[in-house]
């Protein structure tokens, strides 16, 4: 006798099909308007977990492990398809308002949000301290539509071009704070001495060993692909996976010698890319890059809309909404618009750099793996900030990316329709560095 139910086997062929099916269509659908595909994500996720035949509640601090690995797969892929489209050469002049998103908005952030959450919300140092690392880096995952265009198009102007680079490096940038959280919440119970280890291991050698790693592994895989003297350079194959070769190459080699995995796959990903800029064969690897990263998000974020529904926000106060508030219109603008002091772009440029401070999967992965290595009080509480802060981000900065990009491609006088850049950003063409 055949039973009503269908298989559960079934059920998720079918579910993946549809993602797959998504994964295509939606970018296009969604271009013309003021949505964007992490919004349309998290509705999907919270309307599947709210059937109640969908018994699973995919909180993330019930499974801490599987949060923080699947967060950090997604982060990597986005690390190397953001430094995949980078079409501007590296130098410390042309990348100039890069370092100064990283020097002055993201540690002049950490410190605001750190004072707010002891301050406001009455945390720890350490804990405050973690969850300001957290917030602090511009997301590469949910940036995708203020990013710049896939290789070669010449869509880089200079917003889009900040908020990748941001995103592209920040996310390394930032692991040091998270790990002077783990190390305050150790040493100072204990009046053990912590500055010494943060500074000489913690910064010194795992970033300058995450650059160096970075460069080592795309320089062999740029000569693999493009330069060795045989019929067999990996060129030839046609297969963009060897980009995400590279990615997992990079990020495991650096983490085995223990230095900042992000960090070296987006430099990996810059000298990739650095090997032969006008190769065809970069439009392949970004495309299957992009595919992959776009999959992996989906998925995480509608289990991220099925956690919204199963109570992630339970434990939110209006104070933590307040805070909320505060750390998106407040701390990234300002601090965003202090980094930009002395550089020559123009008003709206300014704002819309320091407005766009996406908050998302980068933050989910930090703080998953900050609690997973070292005692937090109240978990839950701490996920129900951040959870409320990604939340907020998605739907503010996916509901304004649309009109405000689309507006600042026109004062530039350019029509990003006439791009021929296929979805979801909509990009415009580059100013010369």
């Amino acid at each position: 006798m055949h039973t009503l139910l269908p298989d559960p086997y079934i059920l998720m062929l079918t579910g993946s099909g549809l993602l797959i099916a998504l994964v295509a269509w939606l970018p296009l659908a969604l271009k013309r308007l003021p949505l964007s595909l992490p919004i349309v994500c998290i509705g999907i996720g919270a309307a599947i977990f709210l059937l109640p035949q969908v018994s699973l509640r995919p909180l993330p601090y019930r499974y801490p492990e599987v949060t923080e690995r699947f967060a950090e797969f997604v982060v990597i892929i986005a690390l190397m398809g953001a430094g995949l489209k980078i079409d501007r050469v590296f130098g410390w002049r042309r990348w100039s308002i890069t370092w100064r998103l990283l020097a002055i908005t993201m540690p002049l952030g950490i410190l605001a949000i750190t004072g707010l959450a002891m301050g406001a919300l009455g945390l720890p140092l350490a804990v405050a301290l973690l969850l300001a690392a957290s917030l602090a880096p511009t997301d590469p995952v949910l940036a995708a539509d203020v990013q710049v265009g896939p290789p070669k198009t010449g869509d880089e102007d200079e917003v889009r071009f900040g908020l990748t680079s941001e995103a592209g490096l920040n996310d390394g940038a930032a692991f040091p704070f998270v790990h002077l959280a783990i190390l305050l919440a150790a040493a100072l119970p204990a009046g053990k001495p912590w500055l010494t280890e943060w500074l000489t291991y913690r910064v010194l050698w795992e970033i300058v060993g995450g650059i160096l790693g970075g460069w080592l592994v795309g320089r062999v895989f740029g000569w693999l692909t493009f330069h060795i003297p045989a019929e067999t350079k990996l060129a030839r194959t046609g297969d963009g996976l060897i980009a995400i070769s590279a990615t997992l190459v990079s990020y495991g080699l650096t983490e085995i010698i223990h230095v900042y995995g992000f960090l070296a796959v987006f430099v990996t990903a810059l000298t990739f890319r650095g090997a032969h800029r006008d190769h065809e064969f970069q439009d392949e690897m970004h495309a299957i890059t992009e595919q992959i990263e776009r999959l992996a998000m989906m998925v995480l974020l509608i289990l991220f809309g099925g956690a919204l529904v199963s109570g992630l926000l339970a434990t939110v106060t209006w104070i933590d909404a307040v805070v909320a508030l505060v750390v998106l219109l407040v701390v990234r603008p300002i601090t965003g618009w202090l980094g930009l002091i002395g550089w020559s772009g123009d008003r709206g440029e300014k704002l819309t750099l320091s407005f766009f401070g996406i908050r998302g999967v980068g933050s989910i992965y930090y703080l998953a793996y900050g609690t997973n290595h070292m005692p937090v009080d109240n978990v839950e509480h701490l996920w129900g900030i951040v959870g409320l802060i990604v939340l907020l981000s998605v739907l503010l900065h996916g509901l304004t990316v649309t009109p405000i990009m689309r507006s600042l491609d026109e004062r530039r006088g350019v029509d990003p329709e006439a791009t021929g850049v296929p979805p979801p950003g909509l990009q415009g063409p580059a100013r010369d560095a």
